[in-house]
Parts: C-alpha cells; structure tokens; sequence
C-alpha cells in the first residue's frame, strides 16, 4: 500500500509539473497584460512540434533541441505579440476572446495541414527506469519534474528581482498608471509573450519524448491550463504553480487508488468546489498583487 502511494504521488509530481508549467505561461499573461489567450494550448503544440523537429528531423541532442525550441517559440510570441495582442490589450473583452480564439483556429488547422494529423513519436531518449523505495520512475519524467523547479526558481527570481520583474509586477497593478511611471509597457508586453511562449515550448518539448506529438493535443492541454489557473486564481504565478500539483496530485491519486475513469472527474469537482467556496481562486483576492 505504501508503495504503490509513493508510486503514485511520482506520478502525481510529474503530472503536476507538466500542468504547472502550461499554466504559468497563460497565467503570466493574464496578470500582466489582462489578455485570456485561448490560442496558448496552440502556442504548447507548436512547441512540441518545434522541438521534435529539432530532436528527430534535425539531429540535435535533446537539451539543445530544447533550448532552441525556446529561442524560436519565445520570438513566436513577439510576433504574436506585435501583430495579435497589442491591437486587442485596449479592446473589450469579447474582442480579445474572438482574436485569441481566431488564432487558435488558425494555428491548429495550420498545423495540420503543414504536418497532418497523425500522430509523432520522439526517437527514444532517456528511457532508463530508475527506483528507489519501490517507485519508478523514466530518466525523461524525472527531467519534467527537474527542468520544472528550475523554471519555477528563475522565474521566481526575474519577478521579484529584476528590474523587469519589477515592471512586469507594475503592469500587474496598472498597466495606464504603469505607463505614466515611465515603465515601456509595450516592451514589458513583448517579454511577457516571449516567456509565455518559451514557457509552452519547454513543457511542450519535454512531454513530446513522453507521449505523441499530434495538432490536436493542444485541446486537452489548454483545457487543463484554464482548469489549473482558476483553482490557482487567473494572473496569480505562485496559483497556477500549486493548482498544478494540486490536481496533479488528485488525478494520480484518483486513477492509481480508484479508477482511472474517475481521474478527470476529480479534478472537475475541485474546481467546482473552488469556484463556490473562493470564486477568485486559491490564491486570488480582489486588489491583490497578480505577480
């Protein structure tokens, strides 16, 4: 019994991770610039896709397919940026969600016309299993559950350390109060969609070795992000990080102890609870810092 709970709670932290990190990327941009990107799901296949090319079209190590992934998404995202979001951040909102969703629908048939719908396979990586107290574990999920903390640790830092940190935590505030402060609000938004994006390339590249690479992944994928940010509390970082472990955690623990049938029902019901018992999230309060 012992056992198979430590196996689960592996997985749960694997799968925690993988949510935590599709969440921080769309959480950022809603705490920052106030734009609910529909097309971040979208954002996160491109990145796999990006990634398995470099890994399996293109030869390169897995760790340099990864950081390149980045680099490419992470200008991606300023394009996306310049040419989607900056037209919309002074739109209403229901102009923002029919653009983003535009974009979403562009983004996904394009992928599947320039790759099919067919599923991709990664060449095999880091397949070794290692255990220890009766848990297993693949080299690649403990890489999820590794490349993951360090992402949470350096983004920590950039936010409460920087001086870009410091303005992205401004715009948070108010992005017109920020502006008359003097802080580029323009050039704050340009990095925010680059993290975004270099954020949904690393969970994209890193789940890609452990699962398939196909256009439609990014429908359950953006459907859990939202899930995760709204239990977390939307614009809040540190939210979106717990939410993600915490249904994670759930999931695993349901399908490991339960059935797996009940692992997406679990987590529905956390939300409806969180949505009725704190409607801003776990981490949200009215007036509060987002970042």
């Amino acid at each position: 019994m012992l056992q198979e709970l430590l196996q689960q709670i592996v997985n749960g932290a694997v799968l925690g991770s993988i949510y935590a990190l599709i969440a921080l990327g769309l959480t950022m941009l809603y705490g920052i610039l106030g734009i609910v990107n529909w097309a971040h799901g979208e954002i996160y296949m491109l990145g796999a896709f990006t990634g398995f090319y470099l890994v399996a079209g293109r030869g390169l190590s897995f760790f340099a397919g990864l950081g390149a992934a980045m680099i490419l998404m992470a200008l991606f995202g300023i394009m996306v940026e310049r040419l989607v979001f900056r037209p919309l951040r002074t739109k209403p909102e229901m102009n923002v969600i029919i653009g983003t969703l535009g974009l979403s629908i562009f983004l996904l048939n394009g992928a599947v016309v320039a790759w099919g719908s067919d599923p991709q396979k990664f060449p095999p990586l880091y397949d070794r299993v290692l255990t220890f107290w009766g848990a297993s574990i693949t080299v690649q999920r403990l890489l999820v559950v590794m490349v993951t903390a360090a992402v949470i640790i350096a983004l920590r830092l950039l936010i409460k350390n920087t001086s870009v940190g410091r303005a992205m935590r401004a715009c948070a505030q108010d992005l017109e109060a920020a502006s008359l402060m003097g802080v580029e609000v323009n050039q704050i938004a340009m990095i925010t969609s680059a993290i975004s994006a270099a954020l949904a390339a690393i969970a994209g590249t890193l789940v890609g070795p452990i699962f398939l690479v196909y256009p439609q992944m990014s429908i359950p994928a953006v459907a859990k992000a939202f899930a995760v940010v709204i239990v977390g509390g939307l614009g809040n970082v540190e939210g979106a990080i717990f939410g993600g472990f915490l249904l994670g955690m759930a999931e695993s623990l349901a399908a490991g102890f339960i059935s797996s049938f009940y692992k997406e029902i679990v987590s529905f019901v956390i939300l409806i609870a969180v949505l009725v018992i704190k409607p801003a999230g776990l981490f949200g309060a009215a007036g509060a810092e987002k970042v």
